[in-house]
């Protein structure tokens, strides 16, 4: 079985090692994440995770990161091209702070084991996970977070790097395939999960990626907000993050644009030809009016013309 059957039916595991990890400890560290994130991090309890967005002066999402508590530290999960960025971006703004800042990223492998029936497996070979969403567990020398990157369901595997390759022969022992970075592409787009570096980036606000789980209404201020609030109260949204389907097996590149009528409706931000629905699935940028209205869309440029829908 192929690592993308085995995400959509059982379970297979990814490799998330190259994900940034950026510790932060001393007694204002949770002050600290939560004065320049957009979700609650003063109120975490140790095994509780949260995702969130750090945001520019101007409301510009500069990273998002899985934050966990770990007891006595807090733990940041975030992508490969923002771990230095971020990390630098927090340090700029410790100042009379006692937080420290260490990039662990070399030291810890990470492993995906997504799909629908990751949890029963994770519970057949002894590995320990929580419940909750963004929960995390400490299992032998590290620990598990319920976090899915492709959508299929499943969690997270933090270990020591010299551990990662006892890991994958458990994982293999078990059954479970690889699925490679490609293919588990394709699933997290098929599910409409936006990853950051692809269709998420500084050009936008956080109501136009519609990922609102990564805000907390009612914290008080952190850097960003004022935009944020300003968003939100005016209703001035243009744009936002949705699936679409193509129906057509040539795969448009980033910045195409779909088309309703004459007008430029939507920008194409990813796409994937789906080997299970026989047709490309994607994630575009949609004008609000198209957003509600979702009109037939045809993709500019294509002749004959091709067809799309908004999901």
């Amino acid at each position: 079985m192929s690592g993308y059957e085995a995400l959509r039916t059982t379970a297979a595991w990814i490799d998330l090692s190259d994900r940034g990890k950026i510790r932060v400890t001393g007694e204002d560290r949770a002050r600290l994440l939560h004065a320049m994130s957009t979700n609650d991090v003063q109120h975490l309890a140790p095994g509780e995770g949260v995702y969130a967005f750090f945001l520019t002066s101007v409301g510009r999402i500069l990273a998002d990161s899985y934050i966990y508590n770990l007891g006595e530290s807090l733990f940041l999960d975030t992508g490969p091209e923002t771990a230095g960025k971020l990390a630098a971006h927090l340090d700029k703004y410790i100042i009379a702070d006692d937080a420290v800042l260490e990039n662990e990223t070399e030291q810890w492998a990470c492993i995906g084991l997504e799909g629908p029936r990751a949890v029963e497996i994770a519970s057949q070979t002894g590995i320990s996970v929580a419940d909750a969403a963004y929960a995390v567990r400490h299992w032998q020398s590290g620990f598990t977070s319920r976090v899915s990157s492709t959508g299929a369901g499943g969690f997270r595997l933090f270990v020591p790097s010299t551990f990662r390759s006892e890991l994958v022969e458990k994982l293999e022992a078990a059954d479970v395939p690889q699925a490679r970075a490609p293919e588990a592409r394709i699933v997290r787009i098929e599910n409409g999960i936006p990853q950051y570096g692809d269709e998420i980036s500084e050009r936008y606000l956080v109501q136009e990626t519609q990922q609102m789980h990564a805000i907390h209404p009612n914290k008080g201020c952190y850097l960003g907000q004022e935009i944020v609030e300003r968003v939100r109260s005016r209703g001035q949204v243009h744009r936002m993050l949705m699936r679409v389907r193509i129906h057509a097996s040539n795969v448009p590149p980033p910045g195409t644009k779909l088309i309703a009528g004459t007008e430029n409706a939507a920008e194409i931000a990813s796409a994937e030809f789906s080997p299970a629905l026989g047709e490309v699935v994607g994630l575009a940028y949609v004008r609000a009016e198209a957003a509600h209205t979702k009109p037939q869309l045809t993709v500019a440029g294509s002749n004959p013309a091709v067809k799309a829908t908004i999901i």
